[in-house]
C-alpha cells in the first residue's frame, strides 16, 4: 500500500484495502466497498448518521492558503463543463501571469482531469501529511483519478463519496493560490451540497449548451447555487454554433441562443459563447487544452474573454 493510500481512509477502510475489493468484471476492476456490517455495527452507524444530521448544516471553513474558489458545474452531463474548468483555469493564469491557479476535479465517479491536463502520478505526501498536487502547464491539480486505475470505476454509496470529497477538499497541500477552479460533477446532490457547505465559494460558473434538455437542468443547477447562497457569476454557452471548416456556413446544431434566454430569465450575464470546434475536442483529447497549445486561435481567445468576465465579477479577496 502506497503512502497516500495509507493517508486517503474512509470510515475505517482504505481506497484498496481492508473492506474494499477489486473484482475482476469483463476483464476491467471494478472498485466494491464490500464490508459486511453486523447487527451492532449497523445500529451504531444509524445512530452516527442520526448525530451528524442533528448538527445541521456544517461550518464554512476555507481552504487553507486558496484566497478565491471558482465552481464550475452544470446540471446535465456532456455539455463540455471540465473542459470548460480546464481551459478556465488556464485562462485566469494567461491572463495574469502574478496569479496562482489551481484545478481541483470532485467529480469522483468521472474524473477528467487527469487526462485533460495530461497528469499521470501517485501524488506525494508533504511534511504535514497532506497529500501534493500533479503540476502541468503551471496549474496544480488533484483529482480523485490520481488516486485510482485509470480504468477502474468507483462504486461507492454517498457516505465514500462523501469522505473522499472531504479528504479531497481537505487533505491537500496547495500552497498559495489565488483562485482554485474546482470541477464539480453533473447534477445538484450530495458532491454539490457538501462543496457548497463546506468551505467558502467566491462565485459559481454554469455551463450549457444552448439545448432545451440541457438547459433544464443548468436553470436547476444555478438554483441550487442560490439556496445555498453562492454567487452564480453567469453561464457559458458551450457548443453554441457549428462553422463548416470548407464552406464556412453555421449551424446551430443544438438550437440559438439558448443559454442566453435562460440567462435573461434568472437574470444572470452570459460570460461566453464557446463554439462546437474540432481543435477544442483534439486539444483536450490529448491532454493539450486549446488555451495551452493554440493560445492565438479564436476558441482559445473565447476562453480568456470569459476569464476575464469571472474575473471582473468576483467579490474582492479576503484578507
Amino acid at each position: 500500500m502506497g503512502s497516500w493510500q495509507r493517508l486517503l481512509r474512509f470510515g475505517g477502510a482504505s481506497l484498496r484495502g481492508y473492506g474494499g475489493a477489486c473484482v475482476p468484471l469483463g476483464g476491467s476492476r471494478v472498485l466494491v466497498w464490500g464490508r459486511q456490517f453486523s447487527g451492532a455495527e449497523s445500529e451504531t452507524l444509524k445512530q452516527r448518521r442520526t448525530q451528524i444530521m442533528s448538527r445541521g448544516l456544517p461550518k464554512q471553513k476555507p481552504i487553507d492558503g486558496v484566497k478565491q474558489v471558482i465552481v464550475v458545474a452544470s446540471g446535465k452531463g456532456g455539455v463540455g463543463k471540465s473542459t470548460t474548468a480546464v481551459n478556465l483555469a488556464l485562462a485566469l493564469s494567461a491572463n495574469d501571469s502574478s496569479k496562482a491557479v489551481g484545478l481541483l476535479d470532485v467529480d469522483v465517479y468521472g474524473p477528467s482531469i487527469p487526462k485533460m491536463m495530461n497528469l499521470k502520478g501517485d501524488p506525494e505526501l508533504s511534511q504535514s501529511n497532506l497529500l501534493r498536487p500533479l503540476l502541468n502547464y503551471g496549474i496544480a491539480c488533484m483529482s480523485m483519478g490520481f488516486l485510482i486505475e485509470e480504468t477502474a470505476p468507483i462504486v461507492w454509496r454517498g457516505l465514500m463519496v462523501m469522505s473522499a470529497i472531504e479528504k479531497l477538499l481537505r487533505q491537500v497541500d496547495w500552497g498559495q493560490l489565488d483562485y482554485l477552479v474546482v470541477d464539480m460533477p453533473p447534477g445538484t446532490g450530495d458532491v454539490q451540497l457538501s462543496v457548497s457547505q463546506n468551505i467558502p465559494i467566491s462565485g459559481a460558473v454554469i455551463v450549457s449548451t444552448p439545448q432545451d434538455i440541457a438547459l433544464m437542468d443548468a436553470h436547476k443547477g444555478a438554483e441550487m447555487f442560490r439556496k445555498v447562497h453562492v454567487p452564480v457569476l453567469g453561464l457559458v454557452q458551450n457548443m453554441s454554433v457549428f462553422q463548416c471548416p470548407k464552406c464556412k456556413h453555421k449551424t446551430h446544431i443544438f438550437g440559438a441562443d439558448g443559454a442566453r434566454r435562460l440567462a435573461r430569465t434568472l437574470d444572470l450575464d452570459i460570460l461566453g459563447d464557446i463554439p462546437l470546434h474540432l481543435n477544442i475536442r483534439e486539444a483536450s483529447d490529448t491532454g493539450q487544452p486549446i488555451v495551452f497549445s493554440q493560445p492565438e486561435s479564436d476558441e482559445a481567445k473565447a476562453y480568456l474573454r470569459i476569464a476575464t468576465e469571472v474575473v471582473r465579477r468576483l467579490p474582492p479577496p479576503p484578507e
